[in-house]
This record gives structure tokens, sequence and C-alpha cells, in this order.
């Protein structure tokens, strides 16, 4: 329901049920009317430990109406007693609880009265019990032989049922009970015969009133047993019903109750009682009995359990029997009540009353609570109605009709009501109210009139009633408006109008937007383990946001909105989440959005898949030696169809608990013929598998062990081999257990001499191998291997062909010739070696050779061999790899498995000349303007005879753009240097030079350098490699007399910080002879050794500063323009020392003062130094940078104003 806001705080309401059309609208209470009782007090007990009681009875009337009483049929005065408090204009009293109450116990009824008449309530019975107890009696002591039979009487005091009996000793332990010694419903104790252990003085009845909340105990009984001088057997004898009450006796009991029919006798052997319905049959096959069988007991009794029944109480003696005739009675019950109402002016009344009952009621009518008088009534009365007609006013009243046998009373009122008044309409005035589109709307006016009223309703403006199909106006008045649409809002108005006045209310309705929901994915389906997210996507009407809920259920079961299992799933609003989703999660999952208006629902049903169940109850059936038939149950399949079924075996002889697959068996069948092996103990499990995967194994079945019989098959995979030449090793495939058949397998190995008629040689052997010696080399034999065990041979085997063993072969390939194809490769050819020499199965051919002298330099070569094998029947093969303008040695030699043959006679071959190496280096001696001095290296390897050199140079600058490539041919084979003039000042320039035989020029090395600019001094550069570990290196083609800068660098140096720099002038040749004279000199010679001490100490002060301070780049440079024949070359210079080009320097020179100008890009000689980075090695020089460098000292001017380096490639 929506409340909306408004000034008279109308409520809006939607019912979502039709109103049942029979309803009766009660009387407002502003109309007169006869009294009605609306409460009343039944049956009651007044427990003495109450502190008061009451006795209700209410009513309702206009006018207010007052109450009277009556007890046991007399008026009864409230006031009279003290006792009672009463309250004003109602009917119900308090009786207060002060110690004697007995005197209110009795039969009350109430009366309420106002002038139109006087209703009744039904009789209310107060019971007052009284506390029960025992009497005070002395109780006699029971002496008795043994085998008679003994009733201890309880007699328990009367008091309000239920009343529980208990026999128990005086330690309050339950006397045992049996066939033998039992209880009756009267609460007495029965012994069929007596025995010496029943002997005791304690035999004490209780008797327990649960509603009194007391329990009384009766005085012990004693019981002496004595023995007896002969055993009493004797047949039975009933002790109830006794015999007094003859073979027969009535019993009645009420319809719907319980009836205990009992039987007890004594007897010696002990009596077994049985019960049986003579006349029908017993409501169950099995009667239920208690008691130990001495009481029959049917619940819920109808008329069907009436009739004769019959006990039988039998021992070895004989037997006693009684009948039973059963009566089914029941209290009054109404078939019709009478039913009053409001009747109108001039009407007609007709009243019935109809009851029935065993025996049947009595039907007495009262008028206004007394008995109608018929010679004073003015209508007419029968047993079971009564009429009247032309109803006036004063023909209101109250009738009564009372149905009356021996098990009961009921009582119907009927409220005759005769009005006329114009009609009233209970409904508010415009009271507003609300639905959704689709749905049904009702619009209430709750209409009391007499005479009845005529109802219409209007919508809007219209005066015209609403009349159509979707439009109809119950009983009540109360319009329904089914299948609502948006059109369907507006102002509605109910008409109520009969022959005394008319009357009007309005009611507003409002259409609102139908709820709806969708739940995403549909009907997912997802495997075990797995997650699953279900979302819920709403659209409502905006004016229902406030009231708007949304849950989730599961099966019709409300989840909780917290997570639940752990935090397993998760429920939060619109979503639902389940991680690690289980089998017990399957199910349909509802969303459910309700607003005040409406309800909607969507619902995914979630279907979880997984492995299938293990199969169960695996059975053997037609038992064969060969096959036996496999039957199970599948497991459930969850969801996903079992594909097939995989049968596995475990045998316990050869590979105990080791499980194999034996088949498989498509789809859903649960039965297999099982293909079985002689002479294994099976035991059998079955695997279903469906698109998840395979389930857990079932348990495995009884094992089934078939019988031996001879091998189905022989071994397989028949070979020779052998290590020696006379000596032939046959092997096979040994059988596996499973193919054993039997026990006592061995194998018999035949064998002779392919193409010699012959007898088999034959052995038999229990390992799979047989080695035969002193046998031809490499002569084919046929072999046969048969399986045999102690029940006989495996099937005829089929016959293999081995060779016996082989050895090297005795001869050499023949013809053996060479055909040069160039410098470095050449092809050989040779002659196969007969079969029969070859002594094997040809491995291939082997080519030897090794290189005599170079006919370059004319030296002889130490023979170092080199081969190459080629398999198989070759008569040819490539050698590739030999070196240039060289004299070899080659051999050829065929061999197998067991080694190489004898070689061929050696062929001679001579290779031609082919290009030269890269030279060893390009250096620039010399710069100037217009011109430089270049050096470079011989080749590593000539390949042959110098013809020259060919230098070629272009322009080059930073933008990667290059000049046109110029060529010098230097015709000078034994030139190592050239001048080249005719070049531009301030240039770059890259430089190559290639060495040249007949046979062409290899390939170049570069070097890159920059001219002078104008009026600027030449300079020149000499760089030497120097390894890290010497300390000294020599430097030649200085000049003499001249000042050089001495410069130490890292490898591949980017800034002009040095680890060491000086500046030395060269002395003169005319001072050499002096300097010579004093260099023998004692006093010199000391006075250099303290120059070169105090220099190690200055050097070392200064390492020690730089090492903390200056920074050095050691990283390699890429080459910054590539040669034109886009060749990645490398500077090899002074051999193994060179092996990366130098790269440009950038940033400012250091200058000879020492003066260090810091630069940014600089590293630090710490990052090389102490700690455990350090790169120093076990003398303490510096490795860091230097291994493998191949940088060379430069020389420098210090005049000129452009400083000019060479720049490799």
């Amino acid at each position: 329901m929506e409340m909306l806001l408004s000034t008279k705080g109308i409520t809006i309401c939607l019912f979502f049920f039709v109103l049942s059309l029979a309803a009766a609208i009660e009387i407002p209470l502003s109309v007169s009317q006869l009294p009605t009782i609306t409460e009343q007090s039944h049956t009651q007990v007044a427990y003495p430990f109450d502190e008061d009681f009451t006795i209700k009875c209410e009513a309702r009337g206009n006018p207010q109406p007052t109450f009277n009483w009556t007890k046991d049929g007399k008026p009864f005065d409230l006031s009279s007693d003290p006792r009672i408090v009463t309250t004003n204009n109602s009917g119900t009293f308090v009786i207060q609880n002060r110690g004697i109450i007995n005197n209110f116990q009795g039969k009350y009824r109430c009366f309420a009265s106002n002038v139109l008449g006087t209703a009744m309530s039904e009789e209310i019975e107060l019971i007052v019990p009284s506390v029960p107890k025992f009497p005070k009696e002395k109780i006699e002591p029971l002496d008795v032989e043994h085998g008679d039979s003994v009733i201890l009487h309880c007699n328990p005091p009367k008091g309000i049922p239920p009343l529980h009996i208990y026999w128990m000793n005086i330690d309050l332990q339950h006397i045992p009970q049996d066939e033998r010694v039992s209880m009756s419903l009267q609460g007495d104790l029965y012994f069929a015969n007596v025995e010496e252990s029943d002997s005791r003085s304690d035999y004490c009845c209780f008797a327990a009133f649960p509603r009194l909340r007391t329990i009384v105990q009766k005085m012990p009984m004693t019981l002496k047993v004595s023995r007896s001088n002969f055993i009493k057997e004797r047949k039975p004898k009933l002790l109830i019903p006794p015999e007094s009450a003859g073979s027969s006796s009535s019993v009645t009991v009420i319809k719907g109750g319980v009836l205990l029919l009992e039987c007890i006798a004594e007897g010696l052997p002990t009596p077994h009682l049985s019960w049986v319905k003579v006349t029908g049959n017993m409501p169950k096959d099995e009667p239920e009995t208690e008691n130990f069988g001495k009481t029959l007991k049917i619940e819920q009794v109808t008329a069907a359990d009436e009739g004769k029944y019959e006990c039988t109480a039998s021992n070895p003696m004989g037997s006693a029997k009684h009948e039973f005739h059963v009566h089914v009675e029941e209290p009054p019950q109404w078939l019709k009540k009478p039913e009053g109402g409001v009747y109108s002016v001039g009407t007609n009344l007709v009243l019935l009353c109809e009851a029935i009952g065993n025996p049947e009621p009595s039907i007495q009518w009262k008028l206004n609570g007394r008995p109608i008088d018929g010679r004073t009534f003015r209508g007419r009365i029968s047993t079971r109605e009564i009429s009247l007609t032309n109803l006036q006013l004063q023909d209101s009243a109250v009738f009564q009709c009372e149905a009356t046998n021996k098990h009961g009373t009921i009582l119907a009122s009927a409220n005759v009501n005769v009005l006329n008044i114009a009609p009233l309409i209970l409904t508010p005035d415009e009271e507003n109210y609300a639905t959704v589109v689709g749905y049904s709307a009702f619009l209430h006016c709750d209409i009391f009139a007499s005479p009845a009223a005529d109802v219409r309703w209007t919508k809007d403006d219209s005066i015209e009633p609403l009349s159509t199909f979707r439009y109809e106006v119950n009983k009540n008045g109360t319009l329904e408006i089914r299948n609502t649409n948006k059109e369907d809002s507006g102002s509605y108005a109910c008409w109520a109008a009969n022959s005394v006045g008319k009357r009007a209310i309005t009611a507003n309705l409002d259409i609102r937007d139908a709820t709806k929901l969708v739940v995403t994915p549909k009907n997912p389906r997802v495997l075990k383990s797995h997650s699953i997210l279900l979302k819920c996507q709403a659209e409502y009407d905006s004016h229902l946001k406030h009231s708007f809920k949304l849950s989730w259920r599961k099966d019709g079961a409300e989840l909780p909105v917290n997570s639940t299992e752990g935090g397993r799933i998760i429920l939060d609003r619109d979503t639902l989440f389940i991680s690690s989703v289980l089998l017990e999660d399957q199910g349909v999952y509802k969303c459910v959005a309700s607003t005040a208006l409406d309800t909607a629902e969507a619902e995914a049903q979630l279907i979880v898949l997984d492995v299938p169940d293990p199969p169960e109850d695996l059975q053997l059936s037609e038992n064969q030696n060969r096959s036996v038939r496999l039957s199970w149950k599948a497991g459930a399949s969850h969801n996903s169809p079992v594909n097939e079924s995989i049968i596995e075996f475990e045998e316990n002889h050869w590979e105990p608990e080791m499980w194999q697959e034996l088949i498989r068996v498509p789809g859903n069948d649960t039965t297999a013929l099982l293909p079985l092996s002689p002479y294994v103990n099976y035991q059998f499990r079955v695997v279903s598998v469906n698109a998840v995967g395979r389930s857990q194994p079932s348990k495995p079945s009884l094992r089934y062990a078939t019988p031996p019989a001879a091998p189905d098959k022989n071994p397989e995979n028949i070979r020779v081999e052998a290590s020696e030449p006379n000596e032939m090793v046959m092997k096979w495939e040994p059988l596996k257990p499973m193919e054993r058949n039997g026990p006592g397998l061995e194998y018999k190995v035949s064998w002779r001499q392919r193409g010699v008629e012959t007898d088999w040689n034959e052995e038999l052997v229990k390992k799979h191998s047989l080695s035969v010696r002193n046998v031809p080399t490499f002569v084919p034999y046929e072999i046969k291997v048969q399986a045999v065990n102690n029940l006989g041979s495996g099937p005829e085997p089929n016959i293999t062909i081995g060779y016996s063993g082989e050895d090297v072969p005795d001869a050499a390939p023949a013809r053996v010739s060479v055909e040069v194809i160039n410098s470095t490769l050449v092809e050989v050819f040779w002659s196969a070696i007969p079969r029969d020499r070859v002594r094997g199965h040809l491995g291939g051919y082997k080519v030897n050779w090794w290189k005599t002298r170079s006919m370059l330099d004319g030296k002889r070569h130490h023979p170092e061999k080199h081969f190459l094998t080629f398999v198989g029947e070759r008569a040819s093969g490539m050698i590739p790899g030999l070196d240039p303008f060289s004299e070899f040695r080659l051999t050829v030699s065929a061999f197998t498995s067991r080694g190489d043959g004898p070689e061929s006679s050696p062929v001679f071959f001579e290779t031609p000349e082919g290009v030269p190496e890269q030279p060893r280096f390009l250096r620039i001696l010399n710069f100037d303007q217009d011109s430089v001095t270049l050096s470079w290296g011989l080749p590593k390897k000539a390949n042959g005879h110098l013809t020259g050199y060919i230098l070629q140079y272009q322009i080059i600058n930073e933008t990667h753009e290059v000049g046109a490539l110029s060529n010098v041919s230097v015709a000078n084979r034994s030139a190592l240097s050239w001048h080249l003039a005719g070049l531009s000042p301030s240039t770059k320039y890259k430089f190559y030079i290639k060495a040249c035989t007949a046979k062409g020029c290899g390939k170049a090395a570069t070097e890159e350098g920059l001219t002078l600019a104008q009026g600027s001094k030449g300079s020149g550069r000499i760089a030497d490699a120097v390894k890290p570990t010497p300390k000294f290196q020599p430097s030649e083609a200085l000049e003499p007399g001249t000042e050089y800068t001495i410069r130490l660098v890292t490898k591949n140096w980017v800034d002009n910080n040095s680890i060491f720099e000086d500046v030395i002038e060269t002395r003169g040749r005319a001072y050499a002879g002096i300097y010579e004279g004093i260099s023998t000199q004692g006093w010199f010679i000391g006075l250099m050794c303290a120059i070169a001490l105090l220099t190690l100490l200055l050097l070392t002060i200064c390492f020690v500063r730089r090492n903390k301070g200056g920074k050095y780049s050691v990283k390699e440079k890429e080459d910054l323009h590539p040669d034109p024949e886009a060749q990645s070359i490398k500077d090899e210079i002074f051999g193994e020392y060179s092996d990366s080009d130098e790269k440009p320097l950038k940033g400012s020179l250091q200058s000879l003062n020492g003066d260090i100008k810091a630069t940014g890009s600089a590293d630090s000689l710490v990052d090389y130094g102490e700690g455990e980075h350090g790169m120093f090695n076990e003398d303490g020089s510096f490795i860091g940078a230097y291994s493998g460098s191949k940088e060379k000292g430069s020389v420098e001017s210090t005049g000129s104003s452009t400083a000019t380096f060479p720049l490799h490639a």
C-alpha cells in the first residue's frame, strides 16, 4: 500500500484479491440493533493455586446491552457475594480466591439485553476440584503361594483428568511389568501368577494429577509368596472383564474419541492375549495394542469401528474368551444453523435449525433467551423451522436454537434486525487509490442500507454509469477495474440509493508503471568449484522508489542479505555471487522485487556440472574361460551425460595394485562383455566419463580367476645383435605377463643358415636372448622364436632373417679423384667397394684430408688431418672450408658399425688463389689543409700473390650524407702508405683500403678524419693500443727533436679527461751521443731513480684524487657512417689487441696544465674502483674498460686553433 500525502491524510490502498461476494457487512453501531454475544468463556477449572477466576461475557448492540446471569438454571446475582468483581458495560466477572470456593461450582449462562431483544451465551461450566487424597488405612499383608493370581488394588482418589498411575517401590523404582505382571486401566496391579521373587513389602501406588500439580501415594502394600508343594497349572481365567460380566459386554465410545478394550487374565503358564473383530475387519491389518497385548486401542473412532470384538487368553492348558459389543455415539452437530440478518419492513422470515447426533438430539427454540410460547407467537413454529411474514420493526428479536442429547448441547443464535433507513456509506469520501498497469484496481464503497440500496459508479464528469466488461460492481459496492491502463487514472463517484434516501462519495485513482525484472544469465551452466555471478536488472515507477525492495530466493527459500557460508555466497542488492560452486548450489534462483503496489519476479535456473559419481554395485555374470559380463549401476551424471565408461582391471600376481584399462563402453551402457586372458586373477572397476571429466573409480568387483592355457602369440621384434664377428646374438621382445597364459613360460629358438639345406638348430631358453658362437661373419640366418608353457606351444612362428656378426671392410675404395670447385671447395669422387668386401652393413664412406704446404711461401705444414663422413651408398662428396693457394692430400675409406676399412692411396690436389683478407689497420699519420698521409698494414691472410691496393675516400658529414666515392689504385704491392692530396680544408673524410690479388680485392679497412682549416699548423697523431697488464709501452716512428703530448686515455673515450698526460720532446740527433755518455754515469742513474720515484708518488696522488672525483665513459659508440659496401668491418690493428673501432671524441680537451673542466656525461672511476664491485685484478692494475682495448696513444700539437682527430668507422 502506498501512502500519498494530502491535507486529509487519505490512505491509498491496493487489494490484490477479490473480496468474497457473500461476506455480510456488519451493522454499524450507529444503527439500532440487537445484542450480539462477541466473547464468552467455556468450561473452566478453578485451580486452588490460582488467585482468581475470570468468567467472560461480552456483547455489542445499540442501545448498549445490560447483562444478567443464571447459575444451574436459576438467576444469579453478581452482587450477592463480595468476592465477585464486575465491570461496567460488561458481563464479565472475576471470582477472587479467598479459600473455600466450592459454592461457585456450577453451570452459568449469560444474557445480554436491550430494548430490541436478548442474546444468550452457551453454558459455561465452572469446576472447583477438591485436592485428591488417598484415605489413611491399614492394609493387611497378602500371603499367597507360588502360582496363585493376585490383584493389588490402587483405588485412586477422584480429581481433574488426566490421571496417571504408577506402581513403584519405596525407592521410587518402577515395578517391572510384562505379560505376567501388568496394570489395568483403572490402576490395579494384576499378577497372572506369582513367583517367589514377587515378595516385597513396598508395593506403592502413585496417582499423578498434572493439571492440579499433585502426586499422591497410597500406603505401601506387602506381598508374601511362599513355595507351593505342587505346580498349580491351570487354564486362563479372565479377571477383566470379570466372570460376573458374562461372556459379553457392551461398550459405548464417542465418535472421534479413543476406543480402549481391556482383557486381563490369570493362569499358569502365563496366558497370551489376542484380539479379533468378529463383525467386519479391524481398522488396520495389525491392531494396535498396549500393555503387552492386553489393551486394544483404536484412535479417531468412526462409525465403521462399531461391531463385535473378541479377546482370547490362551496357554497350553486352555483358553478363555470375552466379546465386546462396541457402539459408536456422537454429540449433536449442526446440519443447518439459523442465520440472522437485516430485513426490511414487509419482508418474510424463515429460520431453519437441523442437527444430528447419536442418540438423535432434541431441538428447542427460544426467543430472546426464553422458550417460545406457540400460543402467543404470531408466526409458525415447528421442530426444525420458524417463519414470519410481513415483518415489522417490532419483530426485531434474537432467536436461539438448542440441540441436546446425552453427550452435550449446542446453541445457535440468529439476530433478526428489521430496519428501515437510508443508505449509509461507510467508506470515507475522497479516498485515493493507486495500482500499476495490468493489475486490477478496487475502489471501495461499503454501504449499509435497509431496504437494500442500488449502487452505481461514474467517472470524472460523466453521469453515465460504468458498464464495459472491464468494470464490475460487487455486491458490497466495490468497483473492480480489470487490466488497468494509464487512461484509467481519474476521479470516480459511487452513488447509493434506496426508497428512504441516497448518498454519494468520490474516489481518485492513479495508475503507475509496472515493475519489470530480468535475471542474467538466464539459465547458466557452471562447473563445480567455479564461480557464478547473477545480475538482477529492475525497472520500476519513480513514484515507488522509496518502497522498492529487492530480495533473492533459492528454491522458494529467501536468502539472507549478508554473505553466507563464510563469504562463499555474497548477496549485494541486485547481484548474487557464488564462489566455489557446490552441487547443492544447483536450483532455481529467483529475484523478487516488491513495491507498495506490485510484485515482480524473474528467475534463473543454475545448473551445476560435475564429473559423474562413481558407478556402484558391480556384478559379474556369464562366466567363461576367456570372458565375463560385468554389470553396474551408473552414478549421478550431474547434468552432463555420461559419454563412455572405462573398465579397468587389476591382477594380483604380476603387477598387484596396478590398475590398467581393459575396454571402453560408449554412452550410458551399464553392462559389458569383458575379453579376458588365461591364467589371470582379475578384479574390475568402472570409471564414468562425461564432458566435465572422469569420475572417481567404483569400488572393485569380486575377483575372477581364469584358467591357464597355451600361449596365444609368439614374441615380436626378433632381431640379431653381435659385438664379435663370429657371434650371433638373437634377441626378441618377451611376452608381457598378461600374454603368458600359464605357468612355465619358455622360448623355443630355431635357426639355420639361409640358402643351405640343413636341419633347424633348436634350443629352449627362459630369457629373451640367445647367443650362438663360431658362425661365419655376416651370413644371413633364418630364425624362429616360439612361446611355450606347461599347457602347450604357441602358434607356428614366422621366420625372421638375421645376419651374424659384422667386421670392418677389407677393401679400400678405388678410382679416387678430386675436382676443384673454387679456392676453398673441392668435390671428391670414388668407386664403391665390392659387396662381399664390406663384411657387414655398409655405414658409408669417410674422406680424410690434410694440408701439406702453402703455395704462397712454400712452407711445409705439419699434417693435421680432417675428415667428413658420407652415410650410405655414396660415390662422391663436397669438401668445404679449404685454405686457398695450398697443397693437400686426400684418402677415402669405407666403414661399418665395427669400424673403418683400409684407406685408399693418397690423392694430391691444389687450391687456386683467393681474394685477400682485410688489411690489419688503416692509420692517418699527418693532416694538412688539403692533404693527408695514410698508412696501413698487410692483410692477415693474402690467399695469393698481392697485386696491389685500392684506396678509396669520400666526404661525410654529421647528417649521414656522403659524397662521391673516389678511387686511387696503388700498384706497388709492397707499398704500405700513401700521401693523398687535393682534399678540401676543414672537411671530414672517410677512407677505405683494400688488398688485391689476381682473383680480386678483399674487404676494406676504414678510417675517418677532418682536414685542417685555413692557416692552421699541421698536426699528426699516433695511437697505440695498450694492454692493461704491462707497465710500459714503446712508441716508434717519432721525429727527433720534436715536442709531443703523451696522453693515456680509456678505450673509446668521449671526453678529454685522461688518466695520464705529459709533454715530452724527443732528442735531436746531435745530442744523442752526449745523452748516451751521461746515461752511463752513476750520479745520473741515481738522479733519474729519484725523479722516477717522485714522479711515481705524484702520479699516485693524482690518480687517487681522480679516482674520487673524475668520471670516465667506457661505453662503446657505433660507427657514425657505414661504408659504401654496407659492411660492418672492424679495424683490426696489431693482431690480437685489435677488437673494435675508435669513436669520435666529444667535449673540450684537457689543457696541458692539468686543469679539468667538468662535464655532465663523465663516468666516475669510482664506479670501477675499490669495493666488492671493483674491477682491478690481483696486482692492482685497472682492467675495467681496457680489456681487449685496441686504442692507440695519441700525439697532438698544442699550437693548433682547431683540434683535428682521426675518427674510426
